[in-house]
């Protein structure tokens, strides 16, 4: 069972509520110059959503990245990665870090003027389930409303260990049967299988129950789940399952939705789950043979960052990971992310079980989530004895339950050692995944005021010229996929006049097109040594004002999304 302990050992133990609270609490007290602490919303059952925002004056609007964890109750690694990228974060201005010889200089000084949103759980009212009962618990703990009547499994303790895990029922006709030399591992029955045979439930009572059906416990019928939940693409039940009652229904993703709008400069989007050890890139939709090449190429650049920092492949949600070939699912975070709010946007599969196995993966990433032979799984009830400390497996033992009387109860409870990482490995996945997500970031438009002088054309009128840059890997205007988005605004630059005056003609405001970034991913033929050319001079724009008179005029420049360059200009006196 999880402990909690004190704030800093966040890589040592999965945190409960309260330790996760405190240590956050401790960072912006401990770093008031770069650290915010803020509620996205409390959930029904009365916890903060919590988000911690890093960077010097936090509002001052410039580029930024998201990091979350934590959407899907019993996923707790996504709350300890999502918290070590933040104290990655805050030691770029509290050197020295961990990842200081891991990344070059330059890159650090660079990372230190964007800002990083991490909310490391998006669903506390879920993780503080699991943590406590030791139960699945998709996304949060209560029921949809099309489901309340409807019976269902509800995690309770039944033979007094303080955790829950599996009943096993004895049944002629059950599709179980016991590991000869495993106690507490059960097998998918084949037809060459002795008797006994086994019927396996988790471990709880039947609430809404007539006295004779026993429900399925799939643990997705009857709940939302958060990464169905949210706008882009959302289907309702029965087309999505826990797609929710509409998109943003709970109170959690409906928090992540609105700050997301109210912050149109993020421009990466990092979504951490478990397990499987695998990025998971958009689209989810369609192939990658209809997706914008030039956003895939940028995914290309991450793709060889994972393969290079923590080892994980990066898959097309589409090609590799639906559960049904071709059929996109509905309400997804990335998805949303990548199309409604144009970030470069990621699931991390955090854990790589399948590898750990030595098992091969299969052609379909997800596919491996249901090919584990009978070899593999005497394989992981050996790796868990060996490695694992035996978390994953107990003995059965017998125990008296109060609706279905005698019962055995025991088995797996995969929290720690499938659902998430042992906690010996915990560490250094966060420390692989806070490398890779810091050069992610470092990839944000930068624009800046690279040149700006005045000539006098006569004693009475100036010329005001300025160049502006965009210094970054990405355009100012981000991905290709959403450039026509109406809140993706042109850069914007005005000049407005103390005691001195633009001549008739001469405009106050003017509007520019995006600025192309330097990066261009990876696989383009402009990198290719029988092809090398640059983009010409579209990083660069150049501005000119004419201005009657002397006094002073302040310059803005810049758009939401980008943040705003403002210089004040005093005019030679003549």
């Amino acid at each position: 069972m999880p402990q909690t302990l004190p704030p800093g050992r966040f890589t040592e133990t999965y945190l409960d509520y309260q330790a996760l609270t405190a240590q956050l609490q401790q960072w912006a007290d401990t770093y008031p110059d770069v650290v915010r602490l803020e509620s996205l919303t409390r959930t029904p059952e009365g916890r903060d959503v919590w988000l911690l925002v890093v960077g010097p004056d936090p509002d001052r609007q410039r580029p930024g990245v998201w990091i979350d964890g934590n959407m899907h109750g019993a996923e707790l690694a996504g709350s300890s990665v999502a918290l070590a990228i933040a104290e990655a974060a805050i030691d770029l201005h509290h050197p020295p870090g961990p990842l200081d010889a891991a990344l070059p200089a330059h890159l650090l000084d660079w990372l230190t003027d964007v800002l990083f949103y991490v909310c490391p759980r998006i669903s506390p009212d879920g993780a503080e389930h699991v943590i406590r009962t030791g139960s699945c618990t998709r996304s949060a703990p209560r029921r949809a409303a099309h489901a309340q009547r409807d019976p269902y499994w509800e995690p309770a303790d039944i033979d007094g260990t303080g955790w829950c895990r599996m009943l096993r029922i004895e049944d002629p006709a059950g599709d179980f049967v016991a590991a000869a030399d495993r106690p507490g591992l059960m097998l998918p029955r084949t037809i060459d299988d002795p008797p006994p045979y086994y019927r396996l439930y988790p471990e709880g009572l039947i609430e809404n129950w007539d006295g004779e059906t026993l429900p399925q416990s799939s643990g997705l019928a009857g709940v939302t789940d958060f990464n169905r939940n949210f706008p882009w693409s959302w289907q309702p039940e029965p087309e999505q399952v826990g797609a929710g009652d509409f998109p943003g229904s709970e109170p959690e993703t409906r928090a992540v939705i609105d700050y997301a709008v109210r912050h149109p400069n993020l421009y990466a989007w990092l979504n951490l789950h478990t397990f499987g050890g695998v990025f998971i890139r958009p689209r989810i939709d369609v192939p990658d043979t209809r997706m914008d090449q030039a956003d895939l190429a940028l995914y290309r650049q991450l793709e060889a960052w994972g393969e290079e920092t923590i080892g994980y492949p990066t898959v097309s949600g589409f090609e590799q990971f639906t559960y049904e070939p071709e059929k996109p699912l509905h309400g997804d975070l990335v998805e949303f992310a990548y199309h409604q709010r144009g970030c470069l946007a990621e699931v991390c599969e955090l854990w790589d079980l399948f590898r750990t196995l030595d098992r091969p993966l299969a052609k379909r990433f997800v596919e491996n989530y249901s090919a584990l032979g009978r070899d593999d799984m005497l394989r992981l009830a050996s790796w868990d004895a060996d490695h694992n400390g035996g978390r994953l497996f107990r003995d059965w033992r017998t125990a008296e339950h109060p609706q279905l009387g005698p019962v055995e109860v025991g088995g797996v409870n995969p929290l720690i050692g499938v659902w998430n990482p042992p906690l010996e490995r915990l560490a250094g996945i966060c420390e692989r995944m806070s490398e890779y997500w810091l050069r992610v970031a470092a990839m944000l438009p930068r624009l800046e005021l690279a040149e700006i002088s005045i000539e006098m054309v006569t004693p009475q009128l100036n010329r005001i010229t300025v160049r502006l840059r965009n210094r970054g890997y990405l355009a100012t205007d981000g991905l290709s996929t959403t450039r026509e988005s109406p809140w993706n605004e042109p850069i914007r630059a005005s000049l407005q006049c103390d005691g001195c005056h633009l001549p008739p003609g001469e405009h106050a405001q003017r509007t520019l097109p995006s600025l192309d970034g330097w990066g261009r991913g990876q696989g383009v033929w402009s990198h290719m040594p029988w092809l090398q050319r640059s983009r010409g001079s579209g990083h660069e724009a150049v501005l000119r004002w004419l201005v009657r008179g002397t006094g002073s005029v302040q310059l803005q420049c810049g758009n939401p999304r980008l943040g705003w360059l403002v210089r004040q200009l005093t005019l030679p006196l003549q």
